[in-house]
């Protein structure tokens, strides 16, 4: 924070809460401040940073909405991960696997990108299934509205190409066989990038687009799609061990590329934190950066959050401010999360309250056993199979190894816990130089639940087949900007939504942007921001 925030923030008054106010003389002020221009100019600069920030912020919640311009700039890739671009590349069909912001949508991105600037045999076609329709359609319906979006995307990037014929029917036979003349006729290999196939509510649809992804793939076509853990909904044509290769992207601790790739991150997008003198004298950068990747368990999104966090805390970055951090990120980033999601789980909603209950057993378990890691029976995990995703895409907790043997018999499946909900049941909520590098090493043996265990034993509740999403329903002043929408519109925004009739986040997602821009006060730039919006709140 600049050295002249101090003296400008000493001028505020019990009525004046930032500076935009005080710059601009809120009414009713006590004080009669008359600022020097050259502070006028200082205040313009913070705010216009903190502008920047703020919309880069949004940018990084959702991947695949930041400009190209952009993109490269605000994301790194390790050796790991490079891995998985050049699979996302090559030959052959590839499901990349992950929660909520693991960086699915980074790597399609990246992949896709990496095509466009310059790799002249393969043509790459990316496409956003964030599509409300798409989401609500079954059977011949979904494969319609599937198809003509898939068409519509392959014939704008063969614009760039001076190509204007591409017109099959919109079912998926037709679509693959006028892909084939296509590659034949280009004599490019094509590959098909499908961002947000998945969607944690509903699962019935994707027999559908699993069904299509088969179909699509051949020698010259290579289908890419990103899903969420636990899909489990394949179909009966598609064969998950033969139709195609499972790539799961969680970020482990364990891995020899998790503490250089998270200094490489920090260097690049949050350098302030890792500045020499800025860091307590017992902390050294290379073991900070290590330790903030392991607090969110590898969880870039996560991240994002906690590291604007820390730059909000002190000039100073030791152990006590980042326990404080990392406190606030459980209160104030991961529990409203299970808000958030609960009008997003369609006929899963009622099993919010059974993630939010089994969290909470599980991070006091870890407490008392003093580790940061669990072991839950196999027969645990495949009752309490739903909650547990829920878990892992809210970022609670995070699968490490599908198999383990255990002490007591039998397997289970190894979960790490974020430090984050950790230290805030913690004795003393202090994060000590000892407990630093405990968790930071995960010194000690995982504890197990055992099958008979009677910890987890929570009530599974009845299903509520074929709900809607409640999130469709609600007002569109559930957008505001707030701890479970950090990514919101602002009031003044929601206004002109209102005004315009547009009450609900239903009627505001089924719009068409021609329809949108029609209305007063709704431009390009707003537009924009709607749709973005709009996507973050029902689909991430």
């Amino acid at each position: 924070m600049p050295e002249f925030m101090n003296e400008l923030t000493s001028l505020l008054c019990g009525n004046c809460h930032s500076l935009g106010e005080l710059s601009h003389g809120k009414k009713g002020c006590r004080r009669n401040v008359a600022l020097p221009e050259n502070c006028r100019s200082k205040i313009w600069t913070v705010r216009n940073m903190e502008n920047q920030t703020g919309e880069q912020g949004e940018l990084i919640l959702a991947a695949e909405e930041c400009p190209d311009e952009l993109f490269n700039k605000l994301h790194y890739f390790s050796k790991y991960e490079e891995r998985i671009i050049i699979s996302l590349i090559a030959h052959g069909p590839v499901l990349i696997r992950g929660g909520r912001g693991s960086g699915k949508s980074a790597l399609m991105r990246k992949a896709y990108l990496r095509i466009l600037s310059g790799n002249s045999k393969v043509l790459g076609i990316y496409s956003s299934l964030r599509n409300l329709p798409l989401l609500r359609s079954e059977g011949a319906d979904y494969e319609k509205i599937f198809c003509d979006l898939l068409i519509a995307n392959i014939r704008k990037e063969l614009e760039k190409e001076n190509i204007l014929s591409f017109f099959p029917s919109p079912n998926a036979g037709s679509v693959q066989q006028t892909l084939v003349e296509l590659s034949t006729l280009l004599g490019k290999r094509i590959v098909l990038f499908f961002d947000d196939a998945a969607h944690i509510g509903r699962e019935a649809s994707l027999k559908e687009f699993f069904d299509i992804f088969r179909t699509l793939s051949s020698v010259s076509i290579s289908c890419k799609a990103a899903i969420y853990p636990g899909v489990t909904q394949f179909g009966t044509r598609f064969d998950i061990f033969n139709d195609a290769t499972v790539i799961d992207i969680s970020r482990d601790e364990g891995s020899q590329f998790f503490a250089s790739f998270f200094l490489e991150v920090i260097k690049l997008r949050y350098p302030d934190i890792l500045d020499r003198e800025r860091i307590a004298r017992t902390l050294r950068e290379e073991s900070l950066a290590e330790f903030l990747g392991r607090a969110v368990v590898g969880n870039m999104r996560s991240l994002i959050f906690l590291c604007n966090r820390i730059r909000l805390e002190d000039q100073r970055v030791g152990l006590k401010e980042l326990g404080k951090s990392l406190i606030y990120l459980s209160g104030d980033y991961y529990w409203p999360l299970l808000e958030e999601l609960s009008p997003k789980l369609g006929h899963y909603e009622p099993l919010i309250e059974v993630a939010r209950n089994l969290a909470e057993k599980i991070f006091d378990f870890a407490k008392r056993k003093e580790t940061v890691s669990v072991v839950i029976h196999r027969d645990l995990v495949q009752k309490l199979l739903k909650p547990i995703e829920i878990l892992e895409y809210a970022g609670f907790v995070s699968r490490r190894e599908m198999s383990r043997a255990m002490k007591s018999g039998g397997r289970g499946s190894r979960f790490t816990l974020n430090l984050c909900n950790l230290l805030e049941i913690t004795y003393g909520k202090r994060l000590t130089s000892e407990r630093f590098q405990d968790w930071l090493k995960e010194n000690g043996e995982p504890s197990e639940i055992h099958s008979s265990s009677d910890l987890l034993n929570v009530e599974i509740p009845d299903m509520m087949p074929d709900k809607e999403l409640s999130i469709l329903s609600m007002k569109t002043d559930s957008l505001v900007k707030s701890k479970s929408y950090p990514y919101g519109l602002t009031q003044a925004e929601i206004n002109v939504l209102r005004e315009s009739g547009i009450h609900t986040i239903g009627e505001l997602a089924e719009m068409q942007d021609d329809e949108l821009l029609r209305l007063r006060g709704i431009g390009e730039k707003f537009l924009k921001r709607i749709r973005d919006v709009v996507g973050q709140a029902i689909w991430m």
